[in-house]
């Protein structure tokens, strides 16, 4: 007779060791596929084209922002301070783009492609402070992202002063709000950034140190890897993405105000988590994280087309999130246990 699932020897062997080693990929699937089916089947406009549109254009900035936490979240940091960095950008962009004679800020009119290049500028400066602070002084990521926060929505309030500005450069109109046939340029901006990013992770040197800082840091720097540069860069890089996605959620929105990107802190973690990328390190990936912004896109979405009670709605996103962080350490667990076995 076969031993229980639950006999500590069966969840020892090797085979099970390995098919639960690809629990953190395959759950997040499976539910997106679940999810579809679902929705499709208790609403007929789902399961069509144009919501499809609808859902990829809706999920394309938290897509950006997602990019960049997961590099920061594979080196087995976090980065509290993504969505106040987008924030501040969006409205540093606008600052520098002339305004309504209605709109009462005391700002800088710049040339578009000046103003564009101050504000990622403005984004990659908050990410060096960040950078520095965790790697030169020590400061946990945590606390000094959570430090980070406060200081990007100060410096946007400072900036804005309680004002709701509207013009940006037409550049980031187009790509912000136009759209390329049927298709929003803002979902092809997010697709090749969510490209680039797989491709830095898979094809080069930088992403396997990435890997190597998460997954054992004192291995990487007995291996000769400079830790310390490598969690600096992947701040910046957050802090770059989140800057893009602020430029583009400002034109999206079509505003630029206080605390309009706040509710992206949490979806941009959530779609990483979700996807399955470990908040451990060392383990995850771009596709991970693909599939965790689907996996809230059309949770969200599907709710929507259902007319789930809007609090219930939040409540049933937090159970996904704690499902989800569950088999994060779970598969954490299978892993360690699989090394143990090897």
């Amino acid at each position: 007779m076969s031993a229980p699932l639950t006999d500590p020897a069966t969840l020892r062997h090797p085979l099970w060791l390995r098919l639960g080693g690809q629990l953190r990929n395959l759950a997040p699937f499976v539910t997106l596929i679940a999810l579809i089916l679902l929705f499709s089947l208790l609403s007929p406009s789902f399961a069509t084209l144009s919501n499809l549109s609808n859902i990829l254009q809706q999920v394309s900035i938290t897509a950006i922002i997602a990019v960049g936490l997961t590099y920061v979240i594979l080196c087995a940091e976090i980065d509290l301070s993504v969505a106040s960095v987008a924030n501040a950008t969006g409205i540093l962009l606008a600052f520098f783009t002339l305004q309504d004679a209605s709109v009462n800020i005391a700002n800088i009119p710049l040339p578009g492609p000046l103003a564009m290049l101050l504000a990622l500028a403005g984004a990659l400066a908050l990410g060096a402070v960040t950078a520095f602070g965790v790697t030169w002084i020590g400061i946990p990521s945590f606390i000094m992202t959570l430090a980070m926060l406060q200081i990007g929505n100060g410096i946007g309030a400072l900036l804005i002063r309680g004002q709701i500005a509207y013009n940006v450069p037409e550049l980031i109109v187009v790509l912000g709000s136009g759209s390329i046939g049927p298709v929003p340029w803002i979902v092809l901006v997010a697709a090749l950034v969510l490209l680039v990013g797989h491709l830095v992770l898979t094809y080069t040197r930088f992403g396997r140190y990435v890997y190597m800082v998460g997954g054992n840091r004192e291995a990487a720097e007995h291996s000769g890897v400079a830790v310390k540069a490598v969690v600096a860069a992947v701040m910046m890089i957050s802090a770059l993405c989140s800057g893009i996605a602020g430029m583009l959620g400002v034109a999206y929105f079509g505003s630029a105000q206080q605390n309009q990107f706040d509710n992206y802190l949490l979806d941009a973690i959530s779609a990483v988590v979700v996807g399955g990328t470990s908040l451990f390190g060392g383990q995850g990936g771009i596709g991970n994280t693909i599939v965790g912004v689907l996996v809230l896109g059309v949770l969200n979405n599907g709710l929507d087309h259902i007319r789930m009670d809007s609090f219930l709605k939040i409540l049933i996103r937090g159970l996904v999130l704690l499902m989800a962080l569950v088999i994060n350490v779970y598969a954490q667990r299978l892993r360690s246990q699989r090394r143990g076995v090897g």
